[in-house]
């Protein structure tokens, strides 16, 4: 726990603080808010405002019979202008690396033309170097006008080389920022790939399994290799079966590199004791420890739509595919594969077929299939019909429904759990005068007809409620698959909580505010009930219980909603443990830009201004025994001694005094203090 803040704090000038996320090679680059620069003069005479943004675009490529490859490439700033790639006419020299690559006939991955030897370089490490895929090094430049350039790769093709086949052209671009100001000089980055055929036929064939929009639902976005890698298209042209790691020995092919960094601490090789790690640039990049933020047998999360080759995961099983996540099995041997050896892939889909038939068969989507979406599941479906009995100091009767999703009514007596939850009042729930959060669940016995019930409840409403109140239904039904079978398998059928509110003085019903929305995470998780056994999987139900005056029993750190989900979120950047019961929050590796605060919360519901909570929310295991609302919120990413002294420092007998500063359109609003400049 968090030593305490001794008393008030006096005479402390207010200091304004804020944080930018740290990364390493592979993670989100740290960078800060700055001014654009003055006009530039571009292009004989046409006005350009220098904004820091930069994107790159390969306009033309070519390979000549002699096999020298060139390619024509066109780099403007964020609101069109050309840019100076030697930074004379524009603020800002720009990096540009090429790659050439092609899809060999009756192949589905590139092989490069460009290539480097990588020697191993891990202390006493005697492996042979590998030929690995890479960027051309030495070519030359052509500038046809400012923006528009000429690139001959110092490379060349094999004079053999196929003119039939799709060959594609990778660059990225990285601008320098340092005359803007930013804390990190190549902090702009822009890719493109191109894809031609030589001969001039139209391209046919291409290589398209996940797209980057699938990456960054999680990423957001996506970046690796020091910030100059931003597109799956880009990274696809390296990391394919060309290249392997010297040190380690490990394939850098993208389907076994990233099945392995999502599967991190699930996989079987991890759990039997040996890390998943890869020596880079002088530095082990350690997987072990990743955690995929849902179910990891959701193969369409990446998997999907608008890629080409989206259904690859299900029509295309191959032993290398496969065995990156069950990385157990030896298809030489047939060791964990029902002892059958399989020498190459011609089998495979002769047993995984891409056609689900029946729960956990052997077809890929069987195989990969999620107990709770199985369609042998009904589904329930709850519903508040009507609460009435409203007046303080009075027990509600609540009118609900239960069936199934094709309607059908539901015998509550028949299924697992079900329970009525009452909270209020809705401006901070559990806090106040009325404060009152209490679940029942209804006997076995209560009247129904027809899938309605009428339950009337114990708990009374408080006699000094005012304004509005809150009534959900919460109903599972665990259920056996398969009985009987050697696959049977526990599955959990809940219903979406959907919340019912009502007024207990006749003044306007006002719905509980939402600040984040079930879908923003689902971009992530899915599925929001993995946390509560699948009966809580909505945000609007999740407040109702992680309110102000929720904590933990052991480090007394707050578990009101914004609180926990900052600083499990904030995770392994967290300065002091976040706790609950036995587990640390700090080994959490959030894969998107912290920053994003749109990532979860509704537009503007991150604001200080747009705060609407007003209790004090319970921090015992905190710095101070409770912490404003808008300070708790904060504090729940910043939650070092420093930010927590300036939260309270701005406070007063009045209140908070964090609109002064952070509002919008303020010096050091939230909205510039988060400022990403992509």
């Amino acid at each position: 726990m968090r030593k305490h803040l001794a008393g008030a704090l006096l005479a402390l000038a207010p200091v304004v603080l804020f944080n930018i996320a740290s990364a390493d090679d592979h993670g989100v680059r740290a960078r800060r808010p700055v001014d654009f620069a003055a006009p530039a003069q571009l292009n004989g005479g046409s006005s350009a405002i220098g904004k820091t943004g930069i994107v790159v675009k390969i306009q033309s490529a070519a390979i000549a019979k002699d096999g020298t490859i060139t390619a024509r490439a066109t780099i403007v700033d964020s609101d069109g202008f050309p840019l100076d790639r030697l930074g004379v006419a524009s603020k800002g020299t720009t990096a540009l690396s090429f790659i050439a690559a092609y899809i060999p006939a009756g192949k589905t991955q590139y092989v490069s033309y460009t290539t480097t030897v990588d020697a191993a370089s891990l202390p006493g490490n005697t492996n042979a170097s590998q030929i690995q895929a890479a960027n051309d090094s030495g070519g030359t430049f052509v500038t046809n006008a400012i923006g528009d350039y000429t690139y001959t790769f110092k490379t060349k093709a094999p004079v053999t080389f196929d003119a039939t086949v799709t060959t594609s052209i990778g660059v990225s671009a990285q601008r320098n920022l340092a005359e803007f100001g930013t804390f990190d000089e190549w902090s702009e980055t822009s890719n493109d790939v191109f894809s031609f055929v030589p001969n001039g036929n139209p391209v046919t064939v291409t290589r398209s399994v996940v797209t980057t929009d699938a990456c960054n639902q999680c990423h957001d976005p996506l970046i690796g290799h020091g910030g100059s890698r931003l597109k799956v298209e880009l990274c696809i042209m390296c990391h394919q079966p060309q290249t392997i790691n010297p040190d380690t020995l490990l394939t850098q092919d993208m389907k076994v590199l990233i099945h392995k960094i999502h599967m991190g601490s699930s996989l079987p090789s991890v759990k039997a004791g040996t890390p998943y790690r890869i020596w880079h640039r002088g530095a082990w990049s350690d997987f072990s420890t990743v955690v995929f933020p849902q179910d990891i047998r959701n193969c369409t999360t990446c998997h999907a739509k608008p890629a080409a080759q989206a259904d690859n995961w299900k029509t295309n099983p191959s032993a290398a595919a496969c065995g990156s996540c069950h990385d157990d099995v030896n298809f030489a041997t047939g060791a964990n594969h029902l002892n059958l050896a399989q020498p190459d892939d011609n089998q495979c889909k002769n047993c995984h077929t891409p056609n689900y038939v029946s729960d956990f068969d052997a077809s890929v989507p069987g195989a990969h299939l999620i107990p709770a979406n199985s369609t042998a599941l009904p589904g329930l479906v709850t519903k508040v019909i009507q609460v009435t009995g409203t007046t303080p100091g009075t027990a509600p009767t609540v009118t609900f429904s239960v069936t199934t999703k094709a309607g059908v009514p539901v015998d509550i007596s028949k299924i697992t759990s079900i329970r009525v939850v009452l909270a209020g009042p809705n401006t901070d729930y559990n806090t106040g005068p009325g404060a009152i959060r209490v679940s029942e669940t209804p006997p076995a016995t209560t009247p129904g007809t027809n899938g309605v019930y009428i339950y009337p409840m114990t708990n009374k409403i408080p006699a000094g409620a005012v304004g509005s109140y809150t009534v959900s239904i919460e109903a599972s039904n665990t259920v056996t698959l398969l009985p009987g079978t050697v696959i049977s398998t526990t599955a959990v059928d809940a219903a979406l909580p959907v919340e019912f509110y009502f007024t207990v003085d006749k003044s306007p019903v006002v719905a509980r505010r939402q600040v984040v929305s079930t879908a923003k995470c689902d971009a992530c998780h899915m599925n929001l009930g993995f946390v509560h056994g699948g009966t809580r999987a909505a945000t609007t139900e999740c407040v109702i219980c992680h309110d102000p005056a929720l904590t933990d029993g052991t480090s007394g750190d707050s578990v009101n909603l914004a609180w926990q989900i900052h600083s499990i979120h904030r995770g392994e950047n967290l300065a002091n443990p976040y706790v609950l019961g036995t587990t640390n929050y700090q080994e959490v590796r959030f894969p998107g830009d912290l920053r994003d605060c749109t990532a979860c919360h509704l537009a503007g519901t991150y604001l200080p201004e747009n705060i609407g909570a007003k209790a004090l929310v319970a921090s015992p295991g905190g710095f101070t025994k409770t912490t404003p609302p808008i300070s708790a919120a904060c504090q729940g990413c910043h939650d070092d001694v420093a930010t927590a002294s300036h939260a309270l420092a701005n406070t007063t007998v009045l209140g908070e005094s964090c609109d002064a500063c952070h509002k919008a359109g303020e010096e050091f609003s939230v909205d510039r203090v988060h400022q990403r400049i992509f």
